[in-house]
């Protein structure tokens, strides 16, 4: 089964939020033009006239509204047409602060690219009517698992402190190839710097920067269940690790780069994000919400 057919042309419900950097722009049609290059000016123009830029307050701009950095801006983003993901997403947990789901493969967390609706927080900010949910952390649109989000901004701070400060417990679980030359388990360190193309990332000599922990789980047929806890979270990194042993994660498209096409759903990305676990920091509860997805 490939890429569902597109929907009709889409627009994010809620709108982004961008906070104008400092530059020589005198308008604010000449500041987005710059800041977004991929959008067309005739585009913008046309966005303006239908009142699909705004300020903070939800006034709508206009296209010489003056430029100033540090103003905040509310605008629309909009794909002609926008791919449907077939596969739903499945509550786990729910309370005043926290949303925690299970997200599928091929569904992205947030807008990016051609994805605007049909994300994972689109999908709950609808279903629970929470324009102001937000994702505490992000997997890959490939990646299926658990993701939590807050759902109380008083709170909010204090549940991405643990992921600043490494005080969640991340478990991934993958297939990949056999490593029987290698004793498990192991700690693999490494430097991760943007690669090319751009949406690449790419292990070079220095200082590590990430750091993997990875053990299997079991050895069965052509491909072992290994299972991966990052220490660090760079973007990409378990693909990037696993890839650099030599057991790239089966059905990864990206390490190696193969030719981009249409999503095939009956080859998503083996790799889950199978729990997370945590101590609360408001109420010293001991939490753990575990994935019911399988590879």
């Amino acid at each position: 089964m490939s890429a569902a057919d597109p929907q009709p042309a889409s627009t994010a419900v809620p709108p982004s939020r961008l906070q104008l950097p400092p530059g020589p722009w005198t308008s604010l049609l000449d500041g987005l033009c710059a800041r977004f290059p991929a959008i067309d000016r005739a585009t913008w123009l046309d966005r303006f006239a239908r009142g699909r830029v705004h300020d903070a307050q939800g006034r709508s701009l206009t296209a010489d509204t003056v430029y100033r950095a540090g103003m905040e801006i509310l605008y629309f983003r909009e794909v002609a047409r926008e791919p449907a993901i077939p596969f739903a997403e499945r509550v786990l947990y729910r309370d005043t602060r926290l949303l925690v789901v299970d997200k599928p493969h091929f569904l992205p967390v947030a807008p990016a690219g051609a994805f605007v609706n049909e994300t994972l927080l689109g999908r709950l900010q609808r279903q629970f009517g929470e324009p102001g949910l937000a994702p505490l952390h992000r997997l890959d649109r490939g990646t299926a698992g658990v993701v939590m989000f807050s759902r109380e901004p008083a709170t909010r701070d204090a549940y991405q402190a643990l992921f600043r400060e490494r005080r969640i417990f991340k478990r991934y679980e993958a297939l990949a190839a056999p490593l029987p030359e290698l004793r498990f388990p192991l700690l693999h360190r490494s430097r991760i710097v943007p690669g090319e193309p751009f949406f690449l990332m790419r292990e070079v000599e220095g200082e590590a920067n990430s750091e993997t922990r990875i053990e299997v789980i079991a050895r069965d047929g052509p491909l072992w269940r290994y299972g991966l806890e990052p220490v660090s979270g760079r973007k990409h990194q378990l693909r990037v690790h696993m890839a650099s042993l030599g057991a790239a994660i089966a059905n990864d498209g990206f390490y190696p780069l193969a030719a981009q096409v249409e999503d095939d759903f009956t080859r998503p990305l083996k790799l889950l994000a199978r729990s997370l676990r945590f101590v609360d920091p408001l109420d010293g509860v001991e939490r753990c919400f575990v994935s019911g997805f399988e590879l």
